[in-house]
C-alpha cells in the first residue's frame, strides 16, 4: 500500500538520530513538513539539513522535562496550523541487573519513556480533537511484551506505554484520532551505546544484538506500512519478534528459549 504524506505536518521526537532520523527522512520524502525534535538543537540541525524541503522545523525538547510540552504544541499549531502524526519515538534504554539498578535510575527511565511520552500525547490531543483527526505512534520495543536480562527499568516503561495507548487508541477513535504502536525488535541504532548503566552512567557500547539488527531504513518502512493500513500494532525486527508469539501460545517453551538468549 503507497503511503503519501504531502502536505502532512509530522512530529518526531528523538529525531537527531536512530529510527527517529530515518522517520524525519522518510516522512520528508513522502511530502511532510517535518518538526524535529530531541535535547540536542545542533543535530537536530545536522538531521534537518539533509531533509528535503524548506520548511522543516527544529524544536529542542527534553522528554524529562514536560512542562512546557503544551506551549511547545502551541508553537507548532501556531506556525503550520495542524498536528497530522506524532511519531512519540525519544527514549533511554539500560543495560543492568534489576538489583544492581538504582531507583533513581528506574524513576529516570520511567520519567522519559513513558511521562514524558505520554505528556506529549496529551498537549498535542486537544488539536487533534480540534481538527477531527491524527494519528499518534508510540515507539514501544519488543521489551515491552516481556522481560529480559539487564531491561528492568527499560521494560517496565515500554509496558506502560501498552497500558496508556491501548486505551487512548479506544477513547480517541470518535474523535477520528489512532493510534499505531510500533514495537521494534533487534535495530541497528545506538540505543545500547546510550543505554543507562545501573548508576546512571553510560553503557558506551554497542551491544551484538543491535550490531546485527534490522537496518533503520527496513524499520521504518515496516513501521510506515502498518500506519498506511491503521494497525493498532506492528511488531518490526527479524526472528527475535517470534518470541512474542511464543509466549502467547506455548509460555513453557518461551522461558526455556529466553533464558538461553544473550543479553547483549
Amino acid at each position: 500500500m503507497s503511503f503519501s504524506l504531502k502536505d502532512k505536518i509530522v512530529w518526531v521526537t528523538g529525531a537527531s538520530s536512530g529510527i527517529g532520523q530515518e522517520i524525519a527522512l522518510q516522512a520528508a520524502k513522502s511530502g511532510a513538513t517535518v518538526v524535529l525534535s530531541a535535547r540536542s538543537l545542533e543535530k537536530l540541525q545536522q538531521v534537518r539539513a539533509l531533509l528535503p524541503g524548506e520548511k522543516h522545523l527544529c524544536l529542542p525538547l527534553d522528554l524529562e522535562q514536560s512542562s512546557n510540552f503544551s506551549d511547545l504544541a502551541l508553537e507548532v499549531v501556531n506556525i503550520f496550523g495542524r498536528i497530522d502524526y506524532l511519531f512519540n519515538n525519544g527514549g533511554l534504554s539500560q543495560r543492568s541487573e534489576a538489583f544492581d539498578t538504582s531507583l533513581e535510575v528506574d524513576r529516570k527511565i520511567m520519567e522519559i519513556n513513558y511521562f514524558g511520552n505520554i505528556a506529549l500525547t496529551k498537549a498535542v490531543l486537544p488539536f487533534m480533537r480540534q481538527q477531527k483527526s491524527g494519528h499518534i505512534i508510540p515507539i514501544s520495543s519488543i521489551a515491552g511484551k516481556f522481560g529480559f536480562f539487564l531491561r528492568s527499568a527499560y521494560s517496565a516503561s515500554k509496558h506502560a506505554l501498552f497500558g496508556f495507548y491501548e486505551s487512548l487508541l479506544l477513547e480517541e477513535e470518535k474523535h477520528g484520532i489512532r493510534v499505531t504502536i510500533a514495537v521494534p525488535g533487534k535495530i541497528n541504532t545506538n540505543i545500547s551505546v546510550n543505554a543507562l548503566d545501573g548508576e546512571g552512567g553510560k553503557h558506551g557500547v554497542m551491544d551484538h544484538n543491535q550490531a546485527t539488527g534490522m537496518s533503520v531504513e527496513e524499520c521504518v518502512a515496516k513501521m510506515f506500512k502498518a500506519i498506511a493500513k491503521n494497525k493498532k500494532e506492528v511488531l518490526i525486527g527479524n526472528k527475535e519478534i517470534k518470541a512474542v508469539t511464543l509466549k502467547r501460545f506455548l509460555p513453557a517453551l518461551f522461558w526455556k528459549v529466553i533464558k538461553k538468549q544473550s543479553a547483549t
